[in-house]
């Protein structure tokens, strides 16, 4: 059996984990209903006028920011599953050293797929209407699919930190500017010269344009092209180290 092959089936292992523990898709459900109803409420007027005139803005944004924030937890996992021996298991077995991490990183894929499609379905409950269905659909991909390169850097921190609880703080403090200090939710006109500055070149801003591109119909090439090309070098850059970073678990 190839490597794509095992992490395949270790990848099929980790959605049944989530099949017979349907609380591990808790976050990902409660967190889009909260933060869309919350957000659209505090910022509908200020931004856009109305509650209905902003949904167009909101979702995009929210999508994405749920997705990046739900790779997070990909990396709190592994830490759990390292502490746990799972991992332990997996390296007595004749399988490729990077199968049991690709497995777990794509299983997480789930949990961003139903994110943005929870940010969606309260969204269109709302009111929202994208011009663009099939473009909505394509955002939401680029979307999980930004979400699964990024959860990589956040495996890496989950491979070299010494418990979940140091996984999760350091990488919300990471995380939280970088998706508020963004145009997700409000224009970046609006912000101080600095942090206009910062979210310009933020990569979530690129990813959000991008959604917000596809979903209203228009030319979004330049922006998607971006957008997969900042995935692919965050998944060559991270990923090598992240594999490193699990091999030397043998070693301790």
């Amino acid at each position: 059996m190839t490597a794509v092959a095992q992490s395949l089936t270790l990848a099929g292992r980790g959605v049944l984990r989530v099949r017979h523990d349907p609380q591990r898709l808790f976050d990902v459900i409660a967190l889009p209903v909260i933060l869309t109803v919350l957000f659209a409420g505090v910022f509908g007027g200020a931004v856009a006028g109305s509650t209905e005139a902003y949904l167009p803005h909101l979702v995009t944004g929210v999508l994405v920011q749920i997705a990046v924030t739900a790779s997070v937890v990909t990396g709190v996992q592994l830490r759990d599953d390292l502490d746990s021996g799972v991992f332990d298991r997996f390296r007595s077995m004749p399988l490729a050293r990077i199968a049991p991490l690709a497995g777990s990183l794509l299983a997480d894929v789930v949990r961003y797929v139903v994110a943005v499609s929870v940010t969606v379905a309260v969204g269109v409950v709302m009111g929202y209407r994208p011009p663009s269905w099939p473009g909505l659909v394509a955002g939401c991909l680029l979307a999980v699919l930004c979400a699964f390169a990024l959860s990589w850097v956040f495996a890496y921190v989950g491979a070299v930190m010494r418990s979940a609880q140091a996984v999760q703080g350091a990488s919300m403090l990471v995380l939280m500017p970088m998706t508020f200090m963004s145009n997700a939710l409000v224009p970046v006109e609006t912000m101080p010269g600095w942090m206009r500055s910062v979210a310009e070149v933020n990569p979530i801003s690129l990813v959000v344009d991008a959604v917000r591109a596809l979903a209203a119909g228009d030319a979004a090439a330049g922006a998607v092209g971006h957008s997969l090309l900042g995935a692919a070098v965050v998944v060559a850059l991270a990923a090598p180290l992240t594999v490193r970073a699990y091999v030397r678990q043998d070693r301790r």
